[in-house]
């Protein structure tokens, strides 16, 4: 009886490894890079995302911005509701703002800097907020020493609005 258990089983657990080994050989399967402190990743599909706002920053970083949210996130921005739920997800993507070549007065993206996640999960980032943050350079992680700043500066500015910088544009 015991051998006859077991059999399916073992037939599951090969098909599925020989599955999961063929995906991986195939480049199908690929961990993505994670923040370090986190351990947050760049979401699949965020650049379909709804904008919550774009932002223009001069000295010192002069970055054009753009924050997406997900549908969770977007939904909790419309019913002016804070604290943000958990599963909200907010990306901010960033470029080096110059002058547009063919209108004078207008600013355009040149070189990307960043793309920054933020993640409310509050039963895993307890000590930040709900928050877990991620900073990205060309899809790689930025080293810790300049993740910490993340959290400590969302407290210091925004507390009150749930850590949240960017709000909702109409």
């Amino acid at each position: 009886m015991k051998l006859a258990v077991l059999i399916p089983y073992a037939g599951a657990a090969v098909a599925a490894g020989i599955v999961a080994v063929g995906a991986f050989a195939q480049g199908m399967v690929q961990a993505k890079p994670a923040s370090p402190i986190y351990g947050v990743v760049i979401p699949d599909g965020y650049r379909q995302w709804e904008l919550v706002a774009p932002a223009l920053e001069h000295e010192p970083l002069n970055e054009l911005r753009s924050v997406l949210g997900n549908k969770t996130a977007i939904d909790a921005y419309r019913a002016g509701s804070l604290p943000f739920p958990d599963g909200t997800v907010l990306v901010k993507l960033a470029w080096k703002h110059i002058q547009s070549p063919e209108f004078e007065s207008a600013l355009v993206p040149g070189q990307a800097t960043t793309v920054q996640v933020m993640v409310k999960d509050s039963k895993r980032y307890p000590a930040s907020g709900g928050w877990g943050f991620g900073r990205f350079v060309d899809g790689k992680p930025v080293d810790e020493a300049q993740h910490e700043t993340c959290f400590a500066c969302h407290e210091a500015r925004v507390k009150s609005r749930d850590y949240v910088f960017t709000r909702f544009a109409p």
